[in-house]
C-alpha cells in the first residue's frame, strides 16, 4: 500500500507541477520559475518496490530506493545552485535557455533510468511461475501486467515529447506534454481503482482460506485414491462405488477449490484414466465433470455469501475462493444453477429470513 500510494502521489505531483508552471501561478524564481522537482525520476522505483513486496520478493532483490533516493536529493541541490549561480544574470532570456536546455538533460537521464527499472521490474513479473507461486493462487496478476502494458505506451508519449523539445530548441514546446499529462493522469486513477481494489481482495481471499482451513501452495497436499481394487459382479455397480469413493475424496480434500482442477489431475490422484472418470462421473452424476464441480463450487458460494462474517467481502473474492477462476465465470455458472446472480441471490435470501 506504502509503495503503491507513493507511485500514484510521485505521478501526480509532476503533473501538478507542470499545470503550475504554465499557468505561472509562482513567478518567484526560487519557487517554481527555476526549479521544477524531477518527480518523475521516483515513479519507476516506487513501482519496483511495490512489485517486489506485493510479489513476497522484498528479501531477495534490489533496494533501488537507497540509490534513487541520494540522487533525487542531488538532483534538487544542483538545480537551487544553478538557480543562485544565476540569479543576477543580465541576460534572463540566456538563463532561461541554459536552464531548459540542463534540465532536458536531466530529463533524459531520468527517463533513461526510469526504463531501465521499468525493464527490470517487466523481467521480473515473467519470471513468476518460479519466483512467487504462493501469490499466483491468490492474484492472476494481470491488472499488473495491464499496468505495464500501458506504462509503455506513457514512455512512447515522453519519448516523443521530449524529441520536439529537442527539436524545437527548448522554447514553445509546452503542448507537447499535453498528452502525457492527460494519459498519466487517466493511468493514476486507474490505478488507484486496480490497486485498492485488488490488494483488497488479495486480503479478503486470505482471511477466506485461512478459515476453511486450506494451505494452497501450488496444490493441496492430500493423499491418492486407488480406485482399481474395486471388484463387483456388474460394472454399473462397480462405477457406482468408485464413484461414491472419488466424491468423497474431493469433498473432503476440497479439490473443488481448485480452480485449475481437471480430469488429468483427477486421473493422477485415482490411478484411472481421463475417459473412465469421464464415464463414471457422466453415468453415475448425470453430468459432466465441470458442471460437477461447479455444483460444488456453487454450494461453497451460497455458504459464504449467507456467512455474516463475509457480509462485507467482495462478491470478487468469494467466488475466486469457491473455486471460479474469475469473476464473470461466477457469475455465469451461479446463474445457471441458481437463477439469480450471486448478488441477487444474497438480497433475496436476506430479505426471505
Amino acid at each position: 500500500m506504502l509503495y503503491l500510494n507513493l507511485l500514484i502521489l510521485a505521478i501526480s505531483l509532476n503533473n501538478f507541477q507542470s499545470w503550475i508552471l504554465e499557468k505561472n501561478l509562482f513567478q518567484h524564481k526560487f519557487a517554481l520559475d527555476y526549479i521544477q522537482i524531477p518527480w518523475h525520476f521516483l515513479a519507476m522505483p516506487f513501482l519496483y518496490m511495490f512489485l517486489i513486496n506485493y510479489l513476497n520478493l522484498a528479501e531477495k532483490s534490489y533496494k533501488f530506493l537507497k540509490i534513487i533516493i541520494p540522487l533525487f536529493i542531488v538532483i534538487i541541490i544542483t538545480q537551487v545552485s544553478f538557480v543562485y549561480n544565476h540569479s543576477n544574470s543580465p541576460s534572463q532570456n540566456n538563463v532561461d535557455f541554459i536552464y531548459e536546455r540542463y534540465t532536458s538533460f536531466e530529463e533524459i537521464f531520468s527517463l533513461l533510468v526510469s526504463l531501465s527499472i521499468f525493464i527490470y521490474s517487466f523481467y521480473i513479473l515473467y519470471k513468476k511461475e518460479k519466483l512467487f507461486p504462493k501469490i499466483l493462487s491468490f492474484d492472476n496478476l494481470k491488472w499488473i501486467h495491464t499496468f505495464f502494458k500501458l506504462t509503455t505506451v506513457g514512455y512512447t508519449l515522453w519519448i516523443l515529447a521530449l524529441i520536439i523539445k529537442v527539436k524545437m530548441n527548448f522554447s514553445g514546446f509546452i503542448f507537447s506534454y499535453y498528452p502525457l499529462r492527460i494519459y498519466t493522469t487517466v493511468l493514476i486513477y486507474w490505478l488507484g481503482y486496480q490497486g485498492l481494489r485488488q490488494i483488497r481482495i488479495l486480503k479478503e481471499r486470505k482471511q477466506i482460506r485461512e478459515s476453511l482451513s486450506i494451505h494452497i501452495n501450488g496444490n493441496i497436499d492430500v493423499n491418492t485414491i486407488n480406485l482399481n481394487n474395486i471388484e463387483d459382479d456388474t460394472s454399473s455397480e462397480k462405477h457406482k462405488e468408485q464413484f461414491l469413493k472419488i466424491d468423497d475424496f474431493i469433498k473432503k480434500s476440497k479439490k473443488y477449490l481448485l480452480s485449475k482442477y481437471t480430469l488429468q489431475n483427477l486421473s493422477k490422484d485415482t490411478e484411472l484414466g481421463s475417459s473412465t472418470l469421464s464415464l463414471i462421473i457422466n453415468n453415475i452424476a448425470g453430468k459432466s465433470f465441470t458442471d460437477y464441480l461447479n455444483e460444488m463450487r456453487v454450494d461453497q458460494a451460497k455458504a459464504l455469501l449467507l456467512d455474516l462474517d463475509y457480509s462485507n467481502y467482495t462478491i470478487t473474492s468469494i467466488g475466486l475462493e469457491s473455486g471460479f477462476n474469475s469473476k464473470s465465470t461466477f457469475y455465469t455458472v451461479f446463474k445457471k444453477h441458481t437463477g439469480y446472480t450471486p448478488v441477487e441471490f444474497k438480497n433475496i435470501t436476506v430479505a426471505i429470513n
